[in-house]
């Protein structure tokens, strides 16, 4: 399914009382992204490491959910990681927190502050979803069942970051996870073209409506969505991001 970036914000601003996560195909000024919808029932959980060792793929998670009777309905890779497959900045799994949170600037787009944190799975009465500069993260820590750091961050409270540069010809395929004015909703996307961060950013922005958005990775991005048909593989990858349903 091809959807216009004008319907599909319509299709993302629709009120809903439970929306189940949705993916679909779209283009931003003539440039190809796929995403998924994630709504505040859906089962959205981080994967790092499990009985054998760090997943490094999506098929060896649906592997690990198989013995549950669930699998995955879709999946991201879920911020930067070290030659080891150690994640760079924060990951917390199921409350639990495997690796520290990260505030000071750098090289790379880590490094590039400011960055920020995406949180899942809040206290009662918080924001189901919400994306968080690391340093406000640091100040006030929002209760996260899951969360992942990772950076640039890409929409501030509806503005870009500031290093942004329209015209920049730093070009790549590029992932990345937004979150709506509310929480209830969190948009994971993938460039399917190479684009810059002016425009990826705009993506979410603009095309999307999302007034707070992270950058997740770059070169090594990969999406899994059957339902688009898309199980990207390849050399293994750190820290995964994923929505679980009954399996079949």
């Amino acid at each position: 399914m091809r959807l216009e970036v004008g319907a599909l914000l319509v299709w993302l601003m629709i009120p809903a009382p439970a929306p189940a996560l949705t993916c679909a195909r779209t283009e931003f000024e003539g440039l190809p992204y796929a995403l998924c919808e994630v709504g505040p029932t859906d089962d959205l959980r981080l994967f790092h490491t499990g009985a054998d060792g760090v997943y490094g793929q999506f098929s060896a998670v649906d592997r690990a959910l198989a013995g549950t009777g669930t699998a995955l309905a879709f999946a991201m890779n879920a911020g930067m990681f070290h030659d080891d497959l150690a994640p760079v900045g924060l990951l917390v799994e199921n409350g639990v927190t495997l690796a520290p949170l990260v505030t000071r600037d750098g090289p790379g787009n880590f490094g590039l502050l400011p960055n920020g944190v995406f949180c899942a799975g809040g206290a009662a009465g918080a924001a189901q979803y919400e994306v968080v500069e690391s340093r406000a993260f640091a100040a006030a820590p929002p209760a996260c069942r899951f969360a992942t750091q990772s950076g640039p961050m890409l929409v501030i409270g509806g503005d870009l970051h500031p290093r942004f540069l329209p015209g920049s010809d730093s070009l790549n395929y590029r992932n990345g996870v937004g979150v709506s004015a509310d929480g209830a909703r969190a948009v994971f996307a993938i460039s399917d073209a190479r684009v810059n961060f002016h425009t990826f950013a705009r993506f979410f922005r603009d095309g999307l409506g999302l007034p707070d958005a992270l950058y997740l990775d770059g070169s090594i991005s990969r999406f899994y969505a059957p339902d688009l048909g898309r199980r990207d593989g390849g050399f293994a990858i750190g820290p995964i991001v994923g929505v679980v349903e009954p399996e079949g």
